[in-house]
Order: C-alpha cells, then sequence, then structure tokens
C-alpha cells in the first residue's frame, strides 16, 4: 500500500508530545472546574473548546478522536465506550421512531441483534438486504430509508461490498451512508470513498492488543452546497447543524451521548493510542501473512474461504478495491459443530476467544458462540454454516499457522 509509509510517520507523531511528558497523558477526572460563570456559559454554548463533563468527553479521549480524525480524513471523531456504543450513538442521533435503516450485507452478531430486535423497540424498522441487491438498495432508499448501514467487510461471510456504488446511491435519494469499518483501518477510507460516518470497534484492530474496550464514530465535514442533511428528513438536526462544518460532532454528543452516556473511558483512549501508533505496521504484516495462509491452507484442500482466493464470488472485486488485503478475518468451513469443535481444540497457536484484530491469532465456532442465540434462516442470510470456524489472524508467522491448521485439520476431519 503506498500510504503505509504515510502513516508509519504520521501515526505516532499523533499521538505523542512534543514538549514534555511525550506520551498522552491519562486525565481521570469525571468533573471539570470552569473559571468563571461566562466560560461555562460559553463551554455549554460549545465555543469554548474546553470539557464539559466526562460523560461529554473528557482530553486524553479528545486526543485520540483527533488523531483518529486525521488519520481517516474526517472533519472530527468521537470516540465511546466500545464499537456497539459508537453504533447506538449513530442511529439514536439521527433516527428516531418510524425512520427505516437498510442493513446491506451480512453483520457482525451484536449489531444484527441491535438493528432486528433492539431498534425495533424503539420505533426505528431495519430492512435487510444482500450487499449485491442493488435493486432492493435503490427501491428502499428511494421509498425513504433514511440510512444504509454495511460493513467495509462481511464479518464473518466475508462478503465484499461495492462502497463507492452505494454512496452515490445514498447521495441520490438523500439517506445517510454509514460504513462499520473495524476490520480494515487504512486499507479501506469509506469517508474518501462518499460515505457519511464511519464507525469502529478500536477494541480490535486499532488498539491490536485485546487491553481497551472502546468504539469510534467519524464523520465528513458539512458541505457548503447540496448538503443532504438540510433536507426535511433531517428537520430535528437542523439547529444544531449552525455550529458549523463539524456540526456533526454536536448532533452525536447532544442527541445521544449526553442522554444515553455511551462515553469512552480515559485509560481505555490512552491505551488505544499506544496501540494506534503501530497500526501501520501491524496491518500491512497481517494483511500480507492472511493471503499467503489462505493460499497455504487451500492448496492442502483446507475449506478455508478468503477474497483473495479465486473461488470467492468477490474475488474481482478484491483485486480491483481491496488490492492492500480486507482485514485479518479468514473463515474455516468444518461441515458440522462436532469437527469445529475437534478442529479448534486441536490448534496449538490460535487462542479461542470472540475478539478479532488481535497480535495474536485468534479463532472461535460461530453457531455455538456469537450466533447461537439467532434463527438457522437468520444465520443462513450471515454466512453461518453449522461448522464454521471465524480465524483472525495476527503477527505469528504464516508458515507456522497453517502448519498448525493443516495438522489440527488433518486430524479432526480424516
Amino acid at each position: 500500500m503506498k500510504h503505509y509509509e504515510y502513516f508509519n510517520t504520521l501515526l505516532p507523531h499523533l499521538t505523542a508530545n512534543r514538549e514534555g511528558p511525550v506520551a498522552s497523558q491519562i486525565v481521570p477526572s469525571a468533573a471539570f472546574g470552569y473559571a468563571s460563570a461566562q466560560e461555562a456559559e460559553a463551554i455549554f454554548a460549545g465555543e469554548a473548546p474546553k470539557p464539559v463533563y466526562a460523560r461529554m468527553g473528557n482530553p486524553t479521549g479528545g486526543k485520540l478522536e483527533q488523531a483518529l480524525a486525521k488519520m481517516e480524513g474526517g472533519a472530527a471523531a468521537v470516540v465511546t465506550s466500545s464499537g456497539m456504543g459508537a453504533i447506538a450513538m449513530v442511529l439514536t442521533a439521527f433516527l428516531q421512531s418510524g425512520d427505516r435503516v437498510l442493513c446491506a450485507g451480512g453483520f457482525f452478531g451484536g449489531t444484527y441483534a441491535m438493528m432486528k430486535d433492539t431498534m425495533p423497540r424503539f420505533g426505528i424498522e431495519a430492512e435487510f438486504c444482500d450487499v449485491d441487491d442493488f435493486e432492493k438498495m435503490e427501491k428502499s432508499l428511494e421509498n425513504g430509508a433514511k440510512m444504509l448501514f454495511v460493513e467495509s467487510v462481511g464479518n464473518p461471510n466475508l462478503r465484499l461490498p461495492d462502497i463507492r456504488r452505494m454512496a452515490i446511491m445514498c447521495d441520490r435519494y438523500g439517506a445517510l451512508f454509514v460504513v462499520d469499518n473495524t476490520l480494515t483501518p487504512l486499507i479501506v477510507q469509506p469517508l474518501k470513498m462518499g460515505a457519511d460516518i464511519v464507525v469502529y470497534s478500536t477494541t480490535k484492530i486499532i488498539s491490536g492488543h485485546s487491553a481497551a474496550l472502546g468504539g469510534a464514530a467519524l464523520f465528513r465535514a458539512l458541505k457548503d452546497e447540496d448538503e443532504k442533511l438540510i433536507n426535511r428528513k433531517f428537520a430535528s438536526i437542523h439547529p444544531i447543524l449552525k455550529k458549523g462544518k463539524a456540526a456533526l460532532m454536536m448532533v452525536l454528543k447532544k442527541r445521544a451521548m449526553r442522554d444515553f452516556g455511551m462515553s469512552a473511558n480515559a485509560f481505555a483512549s490512552f491505551l488505544t493510542m499506544v496501540g494506534l501508533e503501530t497500526l501501520a505496521l501491524r496491518t500491512e504484516r497481517v494483511n500480507t501473512s492472511v493471503k499467503k495462509l489462505a493460499q497455504l491452507l487451500h492448496d492442502e484442500g483446507v475449506k478455508v474461504r478468503h477474497p483473495s482466493l479465486a473461488d470467492h464470488e468477490h474475488h474481482l472485486r478484491y483485486e480491483a478495491l481491496f488490492a492492500d488485503g480486507c482485514g485479518p478475518v479468514v473463515t474455516i468451513d468444518c461441515g458440522t459443530k462436532e469437527r469445529a469443535f475437534a478442529f479448534l481444540n486441536e490448534l496449538k497457536v490460535p487462542i479461542q476467544t470472540a475478539n478479532i484484530g488481535d497480535n495474536r491469532t485468534l479463532a472461535l465456532h460461530m453457531a455455538s458462540t456469537i450466533y447461537r442465540d439467532f434463527a438457522e434462516e437468520e444465520r443462513r442470510h450471515m454466512g453461518i454454516t453449522p461448522g464454521l470456524v471465524r480465524v483472525s489472524v495476527g503477527l505469528e508467522t504464516p508458515l507456522v499457522l497453517a502448519e498448525d491448521m493443516i495438522g489440527a485439520w488433518k486430524k479432526s476431519i480424516g
């Protein structure tokens, strides 16, 4: 990736101080003093760039927000307590009872449950379609869907969306386009491809070390012309849009974070910045390893699935739009739950856990864990077969991982 060297220089300096303590400081205070009544008024009005109260953000989180916005090329960012917190913040800030959100492709189980079960309890309807069902997408957007939500890479079905085409459709019909970019930071830059908002579980690849729970929402600047948010369907946020080009920060904080409290923890934000410093190095390493590992497994007859392999339905899209990879995830279909369990229990290197994007390789059987509460039809929609094992590739040598997995496959599958 031509930008890896750029990010290798940029990211370590975004989180550092050039004078005094080099590392970012942790500010654990829940409350902040105001110099005067006038300053308090200015802070609450959003006219003075100082903290209001830790529920609305703290200086450590603010440093992380600046770094992420710079990394993504966005106007600003808001960090949250978790990736699900970031998604919940975006949904509750921009949608209200009677609105519809269109969900394209298979989703991480927590996201799917929120869209299908939780949001309808508050009057927000979710529609679902395949990532390539552009006819249904267009019809839904034409009929007034207020938001299109997609993952940059389906987790764990590994289907790849055409983000640019979706962005054009959303602009045509005045819908917000939100991309969960958790699997592909640096590799995919949705804001530059036409997205309005990007969400992350920073717990995953951005941190890389499984030590910090967190999330983030990043967003574009308001446009001087043809700004779709001035459409009457978004009338409820129009008073806040007067705050300037980065007004979406106030939309997120005043219409969601202030009232629901999905606030980032200062110590978690600090640990996330520690991981962010090496993100480019780790991303390049992991995505190179994933491609090698997938091919090695495929050549040995393992039922591995990854878009870099020629038999994947989105292989051509992968080559055209994901030339630098599509994140750490590969899947292995063992056929049955029993064989999947045997395979996992034979592995020596991967750690069995529900996380992804760690510096260590992780693995998990999907149907008996994250997707255990979903109906069979829902699992099929999300690409969850009875024997599916998700593997998140870490920093280990691909040859060692391949040897371990091939040996476990042969012992368990026969």
